[in-house]
């Protein structure tokens, strides 16, 4: 258990989720929701799970992905395309707050539990509907998953060196931007619902929250149809912005964003003569000189170790941080003060360690109440409190439905 004691009920305490999601952009939103006092049911196929349970590295057989994912959820087994599983899982929605799924558009409807269904069961229901591309237009029914949007968006096209080729993020990134975009919808659809007494539908497209977060590309080409480019780290924006080599062997990130940063780097590294340059006194100026402007930087930090251009850079004022891997990521003095990462007792594994809740609340702190459960734990539990006798629940065994 992490998270600061207190008397207060955490602020999504009463709010009842299905997840019913997979890989990876919706359940991570359940996740969210999860880690600040929501009960989550997380909702399985009997016989197939979802896929990230063996998602990367695993110990003793166990997914260590899905205990970050799974957190915070209790987790049942339903077949929703039997006639039990249908059943059960209206009786479910009736007691609902929220639905999150991701299936292809039209898979629901094929099993009559469309919103027509569901909303008949739970009118005050919000349901989130996560697809690649939505629930209509002409790409809708296509599969597809976060690295397409990567790819369409504009990201792509815009990452890595100019003279190589377009390069994808090694983590899902849309996915995870995608359910960031997914709780923010649901906490806005449950707002309205307090003025309105009645649920909605969420339509989120991966597609479209990565194309928010690219930020002014469709009106900069819009207004003067002007197309970004790759630049590797270099920015279009500003400069010097660029990662530099130590002598040590390490690496350092730079960013002059302000033009007060930009002209504190250049004093630092004993080029203050450039600060008086014409073309310095903009962004823009600066970064059409950025190979002027990265030789001074690299040359100065190419001279000595990490920790003395850290600490000049920290006493001169000037924007800069370490390039980190997780074993930095899981020392560095910054994240440990934040409590970033922290320790959760899993009954499976042991002690480890993983990611906290995203924000801290000074009255209503979210946290981590359990690591995520084995498939379909606390499918009798749930079903139970839902009123099923063990008749009824032998019954859905005997039908497949559990």
């Amino acid at each position: 258990m992490t998270g600061a004691a207190t008397g207060n009920l955490p602020p999504l305490h009463g709010l009842r989720v299905l997840d019913l999601a997979t890989l990876f952009a919706g359940p991570l939103a359940a996740t969210l929701l999860g880690d600040f006092g929501a009960e989550v049911i997380k909702v399985e196929h009997p016989a197939k799970p979802d896929p990230s349970r063996g998602h990367g590295p695993a110990k003793d057989g166990i997914g260590l992905w899905w205990k970050l994912l799974g957190r915070n959820k209790r987790t049942i087994t339903l077949n929703l395309s039997t006639p039990g599983g249908r059943a059960t899982l209206l009786r479910l929605a009736a007691g609902a707050d929220v639905i999150i799924e991701n299936f292809r558009p039209g898979t629901l409807e094929k099993w009559d539990l469309g919103w027509e269904e569901l909303s008949a069961a739970g009118p005050r229901l919000v349901l989130a509907r996560v697809t690649a591309f939505g629930q209509f237009g002409p790409y809708a029914h296509r599969p597809g998953f976060g690295t397409l949007a990567e790819a369409m968006s504009g990201f792509a096209a815009i990452t890595g060196e100019p003279d190589a080729p377009p390069t994808l993020p090694p983590f899902g990134l849309a996915d995870s931007i995608t359910a960031l975009a997914t709780a923010y919808a649901v906490m806005t659809a449950l707002a309205a619902r307090e003025r309105t007494g009645h649920g909605q539908v969420v339509d989120m497209a991966i597609i479209e929250p990565m194309l928010a977060v690219l930020g002014p590309q469709t009106l900069w080409y819009d207004q003067l149809g002007y197309v970004q480019r790759r630049t590797g780290n270099r920015s279009a924006n500003n400069a010097p912005r660029n990662t530099y080599r130590t002598a040590d062997g390490t690496w350092v990130a730079v960013s002059t964003s302000a033009q007060s940063i930009a002209e504190r780097v250049l004093r630092l590294v004993g080029r203050p003569e450039l600060i008086d340059e014409p073309w310095f006194a903009t962004g823009a100026g600066r970064a059409e000189h950025a190979d002027v402007l990265d030789r001074a930087v690299g040359a100065w930090i190419a001279a000595r170790p990490r920790s003395e251009v850290l600490a000049a850079f920290e006493k001169a004022e000037a924007a800069v941080a370490p390039i980190q891997d997780v074993r930095d990521v899981m020392d560095d003095p910054q994240y440990q003060a934040l409590g970033t990462v922290v320790a959760v007792d899993d009954p499976e594994l042991g002690p480890i360690r993983m990611q906290n809740v995203l924000f801290r609340l000074s009255e209503t702190p979210g946290a981590i109440r359990w690591t995520g459960r084995p498939h379909g734990a606390d499918t009798d539990e749930v079903l139970t409190e839902l009123g099923l006798t063990p008749a009824e629940l032998a019954a859905l065994r005997a039908e497949g439905a559990l």
